[in-house]
């Protein structure tokens, strides 16, 4: 679901910039939605780790260290995203399309609810 709402903001990047910008938007929302991919493979990594931890403080101290790590991860993307935006001229990904592909991976959870809300119904 990730992946189709990467492709509706670069279909929508294109349409809008109708230039070579579209690729460096594309470019920017393919980085970020991939990382949401892998933090959410590490997401599920952590869930079944801790499971597997038989100390409740050891499986809590592992699950905040683990949030922490997907932050971290998350801040060093953006940050050298908006670095190749300062000092490559011209810089060839977009800073808003690193931020569309931010926001892919909430879409993509309210739209998977959304579904399973309906289909409950």
């Amino acid at each position: 679901m990730i992946g189709l709402v990467a492709l509706v903001f670069i279909v929508g990047g294109a349409i809008y910039y109708r230039s070579i910008h579209a690729l460096y938007f594309a470019l920017g929302v393919a980085i970020t939605s991939g990382l949401n991919v892998a933090k959410m493979y590490l997401v599920e990594r952590t869930a079944n780790k801790t499971l597997e931890i038989e100390s409740q403080d050891t499986g809590k101290n592992y699950v905040k260290l683990q949030f922490l790590f997907r932050y971290v991860i998350t801040i060093v993307v953006l940050l050298g995203i908006g670095l190749v935006n300062l000092f490559v001229a011209p810089p060839f990904i977009s800073i808003w399309g690193a931020v569309a592909g931010l926001f892919t991976l909430q879409i993509a959870v309210i739209i998977v609810r959304h579904k399973s809300q309906s289909d409950d119904s």
